[in-house]
């Protein structure tokens, strides 16, 4: 019985120190986003159709938007992704519910995981703003290195 109950401690310990074969790693592809563009007349459509049921936000140009810092570390025993970052707004106007993606790749530099959020505070004109510890979801264990970026906002 002892002989047993050590070649099954032995097994697992062997089992759980194993890396996996190639064979049994999911290889994920970059996800790329699509901004849709809009042409005048639909644009004019959509504005009569939104000040007939109520007051529409606009989307903002992200020309005078930037993310200016980041960072980023681990949150959940290692395995969410927690962003800090200061997003810059030189716009005219106040922007809101700003939308990030994130890339992590591996230390060598292949993509691992792409995550977003969509932030729904108001960032004033001509003004900046620091996000402290944004959760942006669930990351690969093997991630070393994230890139955000701004993909869409709207006027405030």
């Amino acid at each position: 019985m002892l002989w047993l109950l050590a070649a099954t401690v032995v097994g697992c310990a062997v089992w759980v120190l194993v890396p996996p074969s190639e064979g049994n790693v999911v290889q994920t592809e970059p996800a790329t986003r699509a901004l849709a563009t809009v042409d005048r007349a639909t644009a004019t459509s959509i504005q009569a159709q939104g000040q007939a049921q109520g007051p529409a936000a606009e989307p903002a140009g992200l020309d005078r938007l930037r993310i200016s810092s980041q960072t980023w570390r681990r949150g959940g025993l290692g395995s969410k992704a927690l962003v800090t970052f200061t997003l810059r707004n030189d716009n005219d106007y106040a922007v809101k519910d700003v939308e990030i993606a994130c890339a992590f790749t591996r230390r060598d530099g292949s993509h691992l995981t792409d995550r977003s959020r969509v932030l729904a505070e108001t960032v004033s004109m001509k003004s900046r703003k620091t996000f402290a510890r944004v959760p942006v979801g669930f990351i690969n264990v093997n991630a070393d290195q994230a890139k955000c970026s701004l993909v869409t906002a709207r006027r405030a």
